[in-house]
């Protein structure tokens, strides 16, 4: 089934509001900004279990000038067996000084799972984008470790025109065990992060995030600069809420919780 997302946001007064709101089933937006002042505060629902054999999902965010907006999700997406397979595709525009808030829930493959993500951010000037991504190796409490057929997600930012990251994850468990050397190496989940900030210090927030992977348990985690300036993590992990709950003490750290 071909699924349909558009978001845009933009500022009036002394806030972000929802300018426009598009979707076909099985997607739904719940404003859950409340009283919080400033920014915009969305879940983005569904009425499907989960990702299901020959879904396209095709989901469009635009944010105007100094618009900011904190994008939530429901619950893990859960990718389920298929025959032929799955895709998304993620598009983002960020106009000049805009904020954007994006760390889902982990994505759960199950077993004989085929899908396909590609996600493709075009920044503006003067922008803040903390963008993370959770992948398990499926319903592990069940004995579901690794058994999804092909897992791919592509991470690309531009800005005008010139491609400042690229990021590619894929997870073929029948070609490339997980557990070999240089791959997930006894860990179940992988969590990544990309946090760029026009206006913050980023090597002081380097050494920030590093301060708070310290304290976790259980975890191998490094911190990268990338080429523009950004900060990107890269966290193995035994447990998705833990690594979810990491994502959220980031945002905390960013000030995004509080502006958001």
């Amino acid at each position: 089934m071909k699924s349909e997302l558009q978001i845009k946001a933009a500022v009036r007064g002394a806030g972000t509001y929802l300018q426009h709101c598009y979707y076909t089933r099985p997607f739904k937006v719940a404003d859950i900004s409340g009283s919080r002042a400033g920014s915009l505060h969305l879940t983005m629902m569904t009425a499907s279990p989960g990702i299901l054999d020959g879904d396209a999902y095709d989901i469009r965010i635009a944010l105007q000038e100094d618009a900011g907006l904190h994008l939530y999700t429901q619950s893990y997406q859960r990718i389920f067996n298929m025959q032929q397979g799955a895709r998304q595709r993620f598009h983002v525009e960020m106009g000049r000084g805009s904020s954007l808030c994006y760390l889902p829930h982990p994505a759960v493959p199950h077993e004989h799972s085929v899908f396909d993500s590609a996600s493709r951010i075009e920044l503006g000037p003067d922008c803040r984008l903390l963008w993370g991504e959770i992948i398990t190796c499926g319903r592990k409490l069940s004995g579901e470790v690794f058994r999804c057929k092909h897992f791919q997600n592509i991470l690309e930012v531009h800005r005008e025109g010139r491609l400042l990251f690229k990021d590619v994850t894929v997870l073929q468990p029948g070609m490339v065990p997980p557990g070999n050397m240089g791959q997930w190496e006894g860990y179940t989940h992988q969590a990544s992060l990309l946090w760029h900030d026009d206006k913050q210090d980023m090597t002081a927030m380097g050494e920030v995030l590093h301060e708070c992977l310290s304290e976790e348990t259980n975890i191998t985690a490094g911190v990268s600069r990338t080429a523009s300036g950004a900060l990107l993590l890269r966290v193995l992990g035994q447990g998705g809420e833990q690594l979810y709950e990491l994502f959220r003490k980031i945002a905390l750290l960013a000030g995004e919780e509080r502006k958001l």
